[in-house]
């Protein structure tokens, strides 16, 4: 697996199933890869099809297989309400750089289609930094140069 960042645009759901029988829902997202989870804001008034357009970056590394998402419900009185959720793979954007904005099935507890949610993708890999020798680049003058102090030094010259 590639190390680099995960660029994650949650754009929207729909048809989501609403839980909240007194008013409409107000949904809000876990996004979690590994052990490093992040939390969209709450969207109200949209109901069953809520618009986030938010983007999250989480750091990729060799064990990071999928993108797990978990819709929640917002509650003012109790505790939030489990709404479904979407696991997404992440093996296609380390092989294509970045996928298109997608609609992903959301399952609920009982893994029965609930809604959609619409996700984009962009992997940026980690570059790695040159080899280089404990003395510079091993590149002559010119990358003496580039570290400065070189030719300024006193040593070796008395």
């Amino acid at each position: 697996m590639p190390i680099g960042t995960l660029e994650v645009l949650l754009v929207d759901a729909s048809g989501l199933d609403n839980n909240d029988f007194m008013a409409d829902m107000d949904p809000y997202v876990l996004l979690t890869v590994n052990t490093q989870e992040k939390i969209s804001t709450v969207v109200s008034a949209q109901g069953s099809n809520p618009e986030w357009n938010e983007t999250f970056l989480f750091t990729v590394s060799d064990d990071s297989a999928d993108l797990h998402l978990k819709i929640m419900e917002k509650d003012n009185f109790s505790a939030d309400d489990y709404v479904g959720e979407a696991t997404i793979s992440l093996e296609p954007v380390f092989e294509e750089g970045s996928l298109l904005p997608t609609s992903y099935n959301v399952v609920n507890q009982e893994k029965e289609y609930c809604g959609g949610i619409k996700v984009g993708l962009k992997f940026t890999p980690e570059t790695e930094p040159e080899e280089r020798s404990e003395y510079g680049s091993g590149g002559g003058a010119e990358a003496e140069e580039s570290y400065g102090g070189w030719k300024q030094s006193a040593y070796g010259e008395e």
